[in-house]
């Protein structure tokens, strides 16, 4: 089983659908649009959302999945 991650989310560009997390572990991951799970109204990413994610192996190297906004 894929262990979550907590974070904030430092910068989201919703026209170009990426950003980045600030992991509470230390250190900033790559997020895509489409990694994020819709639960509720919260479908979006924004500045200091704090999320939980999964880590995945990009193309580029590590990126978040499984995102879901907890605030």
């Amino acid at each position: 089983m894929t262990e979550f991650e907590t974070g904030i989310v430092k910068c989201f560009d919703p026209e170009k659908g990426y950003g980045y997390i600030e992991r509470d572990q230390g250190g900033e991951i790559y997020v895509h649009y489409s990694a994020v799970i819709c639960e509720e109204s919260e479908c979006h990413l924004e500045e200091g959302n704090k999320v939980k994610f999964t880590v995945h192996e990009g193309p580029k190297g590590p990126q978040a999945q499984d995102v879901i906004v907890l605030n």
